[in-house]
């Protein structure tokens, strides 16, 4: 199975939008209830994060595969460091806690740069416990 979902992330999207098209698209790939919402948790995150620092917009593409979802949010700004995911929150944090979020309920999370633009990479197996 490889399913594709790609969408064009520009300012102004519509998070309710895009986490109910990656929620459908988890659905009918095969994942579990439980783990489309951590899923759609972790790709909101990351959505607001391009929205709110990533430049121009950027895109967000999800895979389906055998064992699970692969979902790739690229920014345009290319400013989003490997230390930016291994920060802990601040004690009492108002803002700031989405890479940790991201971290926390994803399988595993990878971050390059292909063309100087961030691309963060969130792996969901269909089924079983989180990896961390």
């Amino acid at each position: 199975m490889s399913d594709l979902l790609e969408l064009s992330l520009p300012t102004g999207t519509d998070l309710a939008a895009v986490r109910a098209v990656l929620r459908d698209h988890a659905l009918t790939s095969g994942m579990t209830a439980r783990r489309v919402e951590l899923l759609v948790l972790a790709v909101n995150e990351a959505v607001t994060n391009v929205l709110d620092h990533g430049g121009e917009g950027g895109r967000l593409v999800a895979r389906a595969g055998d064992r699970g979802m692969v979902v790739e949010i690229m920014d345009e700004g290319g400013t989003l460091l490997p230390e930016h995911l291994r920060r802990l929150p601040a004690p009492n944090p108002t803002r700031g806690m989405g890479l940790f979020i991201i971290r926390s309920v994803c399988d595993r999370v990878d971050l390059d740069h292909p063309g100087g633009h961030s691309r963060l990479r969130l792996y969901m197996d269909y089924a079983g416990p989180i990896a961390h």
